[in-house]
């Protein structure tokens, strides 16, 4: 009766593995290349719905919007872990078993190739006649292609073949990758005219698996680079008006993200304050330049002024600050029923075009007395009417208007529920209305104060300065990732473009024959694509020919 257990097998005199059995096969499975590559492609496939779906850590807001708008499959892939797949269980875990099985797979490697390099190179096969001849024509089904060839050289001089070390002469610093490892024997001949033969065998090819090794070994460094940036990386966002400064502190930031392993207290105290922020746009309405000019103060440092512009970012405690964006911000003071000044500064507006139509909305909670008080308006830099349309004709502000809409009622700040400062929320809101009994539309010019109806207070359209929107990234592994990167690719190269070939040459010591000539054999192999070998055999007798001829003459 045939027994089946838990190790599968179904023979009572077979051996069974046992858990250190199982477990050692299992340990050869996931360290194999073959589980590496599957692994490999794995991560990439995970790693798609991250780059899909809406992430948690990345945008919550949006994230959030998503569940709403999915009320049966958000939190499905919520639970599931797709809404922050880099932070999941089975994202690490595929990670995990991959950088097991790669360094499972390359340390084994290491050893059996450097065991490889400290043995000796295999000596010349005793018999070279029975490969194909140079003359002869290679069976395109063959898997390597081999030439032989003959020399006449004289056995005066032929004493100093052992000691030239035949290879190709190439620049030092070239020669360990390039070069031939060379093995010369002086051994006993298969015939009768003469006792011993010189037998040199020449190999190269060790590059390749060189390669191979630096290739993954570059491969882990990647992975190994992408955790640590993952964990230890802080990125934010900030907008500042010209005249604001900006402080480098969590509150400060507009959004902001930061690695398991980076705390709050590690941000260095710098502040960076907005100077002047240039544009300069063609006539046709393209942008030439953005320059942000401003003055960066460091702990324990005079303030110096520093630039920033697209790709040129500035740099700070090892962090560099990029010129994201810019657009238009202007100053308002509004007024309340009471006659005090509710609000009073700058309002960022997005731009929403090429010819920067921006919009914006203004929030004024804090009123002595009655309804808050909300507007959203849309700003034209270089405004131009036609009909009862208006549109704006050039990023400059050469002509700039404000359209603004107001509305009275609770804004809806004091629930609790975090609100978007770009958007105005009008649940709770009714729309003030003209003399006419339409919803009220103000149209402002910089300097220009008008009057609520129904006494409401007033809006005073102050200035408008531009504002810069700033992403700063600290990443302290990207110098590993960039090292890392190009070794990968050295290693790719030289697996690529390594050659694996053989050379031999076997010349008889002793008398042969004609007492003036002795005769020289070779024999070559390689890949049937490498035809390059044929070069090689030909320069090494030359150059085995040439020196002992030249000792000969002397």
């Amino acid at each position: 009766m045939a027994r089946l257990r838990i190790d599968n097998y179904a023979y009572a005199e077979t051996p069974r593995l046992g858990p250190r059995g199982w477990l050692r096969w299992m340990w050869r499975q996931v360290t194999s290349m073959r589980v590496a590559l599957i692994l490999l492609l794995t991560l990439a496939l995970a790693a798609i719905p991250g780059s899909v779906l809406p992430q948690w850590p990345q945008d919550a807001g949006n994230t959030r919007a998503f569940l709403d708008e999915y009320p049966f499959w958000g939190p499905v892939l919520d639970r599931l872990g797709f809404l922050d797949v880099f932070g999941s269980a089975w994202f690490t875990a595929i990670y995990l078993l991959l950088f097991a099985s790669l360094i499972g797979c390359i340390i084994p490697r290491c050893l059996v190739y450097w065991r490889d390099l400290r043995e000796p190179v295999p000596a010349a096969p005793s018999r070279l006649d029975r490969f194909e001849p140079v003359t002869a024509t290679a069976n395109q089904d063959a898997r390597s292609v081999i030439w032989t060839t003959e020399q006449a050289l004289s056995p005066s001089a032929f004493g100093e073949l052992p000691g030239g070390r035949i290879a190709l002469r190439r620049p030092r610093w070239w020669r360990w990758l390039a070069d031939y490892r060379i093995r010369v024997d002086e051994r006993p001949r298969r015939d009768t005219q003469a006792d011993t033969e010189l037998a040199l065998s020449a190999h190269k090819g060790h590059v390749r698996e060189l390669g191979n090794l630096i290739f993954h070994v570059s491969l882990v460094g990647i992975l190994l680079a992408v955790a640590a940036g993952s964990v230890l990386t802080y990125r934010g966002q900030a907008l500042i008006v010209e005249g604001d400064t900006f402080s480098n502190a969590v509150v400060a930031y507009d959004s902001y993200e930061s690695g398991a392993l980076f705390s709050e207290e590690q941000l260095s105290p710098w502040t960076l304050r907005l100077d002047r922020f240039d544009a300069v746009f063609g006539l046709d309405g393209n942008p030439d330049e953005f320059t942000a000019y401003t003055t960066l103060t460091e702990p324990g440092q005079e303030p110096r002024s520093v630039e920033a512009q697209v790709n040129r970012p500035i740099q700070v405690d090892g962090a560099k600050i990029y010129l994201q964006g810019n657009g238009y911000a202007p100053v308002f003071t509004v007024t309340d029923s009471e006659g005090n000044v509710a609000f009073e500064g700058a309002v960022p507006f997005l731009p929403q075009d090429a010819v920067y139509t921006s919009t914006g909305v203004l929030k004024v909670p804090d009123v002595t007395d009655g309804d808050q008080l909300g507007f959203s308006g849309t700003l034209l830099p270089t405004a131009m009417t036609e009909g009862a349309a208006a549109t704006s004709l050039h990023p400059s502000p050469t002509n700039p208007v404000i359209y603004l809409e107001a509305f009275a009622g609770d804004l809806g700040l004091d629930n609790g529920v975090p609100q978007n400062v770009y958007e105005l929320d009008e649940s709770q809101l009714s729309p003030v209305r003209g003399d006419d009994g339409e919803p009220l539309v103000l149209v402002m010019e910089p300097g220009d104060t008008v009057e609520l109806p129904d006494g409401l207070g007033s809006v005073t359209w102050e200035s408008l300065p531009r504002f810069a929107a700033f992403d700063l990234r600290r990443d302290p592994s990207l110098p590993w990732l960039l090292a890392a990167s190009v070794g990968a690719l050295v290693g790719l190269s030289l697996s690529l473009f390594g050659t694996r070939r053989r050379l031999w040459l076997v010349a008889p010591v002793g008398q042969q024959g004609d007492a003036d000539t002795t005769v020289v054999t070779a024999a070559a192999w390689a890949p049937a694509h490498d035809m390059g070998v044929r070069e090689d055999l030909d320069r090494v007798l030359a150059q085995v020919t040439g020196k002992l001829m030249r000792r000969e003459d002397s």
